[in-house]
């Protein structure tokens, strides 16, 4: 029986978790044979605007879509430009739901985030929890387009049937990520400005707030075949968090600690408790994703946080300082 080629369309394919994907289907050959992997980014076609996805879709004819592309960036960009992460993510989210219904798209798995569930709430937070309080004002445009794409899937699929689902990964952080200082979410920001001191000669390391917030991370090779996973086998509508275990959860101090030992930084660690620490934790519940997923193994942070910063040492000339 002849069987018909999944053509997957990847929207922010040239981010941090799009090239993760690319790098697990491609490099590492984990691509079946009747699937046809595209990865498109915003300078293909700029997705909040409407004619331009339905060219992208024309010309590509998607059967599948992984949906990652989206306004993002750290805390401080976020606290500055709520509108904006607002607006843009509404329409950026629309425009690729709306186009995938209309040009009959199998299956859209999105891409939302643990920082989107409400501040005042029980931990360890899990998927039934998302609606159930404000979010954080520090990022409440960002959370609130994003609350709204697993509000859309679940319409679509009351509607029309189909499957449009969305997955909710822990802090990310890998190869290609965003390193630009003012807009990086905390990996990449410790790493670059660890970078600047060591090349300045510095014997002390600045961070930025009290470093007692708690948060899980994921390596984005991990979440990558966990995305890859989800698109093959996950066809609940209801969300599912893609995070390490409870147990795996470290302070922003360990953290510094860690990326520290990568760059063998022998100086002194310095805590600027004047700025923002955001949330105090976000310890999510990655129950779910053992039910159904057992014996998945995560990369140890230690050895990716240093495949990391290897990374980064030998591209961060074009390193990505500006967000795709």
């Amino acid at each position: 029986m002849h069987t018909m080629t999944k053509v997957i369309l990847v929207t922010g394919g040239s981010g941090l978790v799009g090239s993760a994907i690319r790098t697990i289907v491609e490099t590492q050959n984990e691509a079946l044979p009747d699937e046809k992997w595209i990865f498109t980014n915003s300078k293909e076609a700029d997705l909040n605007d409407v004619q331009a996805t339905r060219n992208l879709f024309e010309k590509y004819k998607p059967t599948h879509v992984i949906h990652l592309a989206a306004m993002v960036g750290g805390l401080f960009h976020n606290m500055d430009n709520n509108l904006d992460f607002l607006r843009k993510n509404i329409h950026i989210n629309d425009n690729i739901l709306e186009t995938s219904f209309q040009y009959n798209v199998k299956k859209v798995v999105s891409c939302l985030s643990t920082c989107i569930f409400p501040d005042k709430t029980s931990y360890p937070i899990n998927e039934t929890m998302i609606h159930n309080g404000p979010p954080h004002p520090s990022n409440y445009g960002y959370s609130y387009a994003k609350r709204l794409l697993d509000i859309s899937n679940k319409a679509y699929h009351q509607k029309h049937g189909v499957i449009f689902t969305s997955v909710v990964p822990c802090n990310v952080f890998g190869p290609h990520d965003n390193f630009d200082l003012q807009n990086a979410h905390v990996v990449p920001a410790l790493i670059h400005r660890l970078y600047i001191a060591l090349n300045k000669g510095a014997d002390k390391f600045v961070v930025l707030g009290s470093g007692k917030p708690l948060r899980q991370f994921i390596y984005s090779l991990d979440l990558a075949r966990l995305f890859v996973w989800a698109l093959r086998n996950y066809n609940d509508v209801e969300p599912i968090i893609l995070s390490v275990d409870e147990k795996d959860e470290i302070t922003i101090r360990q953290l510094a600690e860690i990326i520290a030992k990568s760059f063998n930084f022998q100086g002194i660690l310095e805590f600027d408790t004047s700025a923002a620490d955001g949330q105090i934790k976000k310890t999510a519940s990655n129950d779910k994703l053992r039910r159904l997923l057992p014996n998945f193994k995560f990369t140890n942070l230690e050895a990716a946080i240093a495949a990391t910063v290897v990374w980064f040492k030998k591209n961060n000339k074009q390193a990505r300082l500006v967000v795709p």
